[in-house]
């Protein structure tokens, strides 16, 4: 399947979160939800989610759930493309936003921003990937991460492309 083919119009939530005290999550960078963006097909295989992100620069991919307890990354952003199933997510720590999540939904999450898995259906699948090759550094909301985290996410570039539009998609609007 082509790329084109697999992308849709993109409903864009937008959502900026503040430092909760615990999670920084990100004061410049709002967290993108693209409702219905990936125009997956019965017949495709979850490759076509990876590639997409690849052919983007957004590498490292894994597939897998959405951690069950609240998590950042201090040194990178994050996309996670559903490729199956629902979940219930909420983001920007204990007292953040929820958002249920359904296949072909992609979600990019700014570094800082804390997320977590609070249910889901039993074929939940995300491709998850990160730009300039990343290997991204959990966070937990430990009091020792900070300041550290807080240094390291000011220091995180606006990637060069959106991962599912390349260079002229929401990302670069929003970002």
């Amino acid at each position: 399947m082509s790329d084109k083919k697999l992308i849709n119009k993109a409903k864009v939530d937008v959502t900026l979160l503040e430092d909760d005290g615990i999670f920084p999550n990100n004061p410049y960078l709002p967290f993108l939800i693209y409702k219905g963006v990936l125009g997956l097909r019965d017949e495709d295989k979850i490759d076509v989610v990876e590639n997409l992100f690849n052919s983007n620069k957004w590498t490292n991919a894994w597939r897998n759930g959405i951690f069950d307890y609240h998590h950042y990354y201090s040194n990178t952003h994050e996309v996670l493309g559903v490729f199956s199933g629902n979940a219930h997510v909420q983001i920007g720590g204990a007292h953040g936003i929820y958002f249920t999540i359904k296949r072909g939904d992609v979600l990019i999450i700014p570094a800082g921003v804390a997320h977590k898995c609070l249910k889901c259906s039993d074929d939940f699948m995300v491709v998850g990937a990160y730009p300039d090759n990343k290997i991204q550094d959990m966070k937990y909301g430990k009091l020792e991460e900070r300041p550290e985290a807080d240094k390291n996410i000011s220091k995180v570039k606006i990637p060069d492309t959106d991962p599912v539009f390349g260079e002229n998609g929401p990302l670069k609007h929003h970002w």
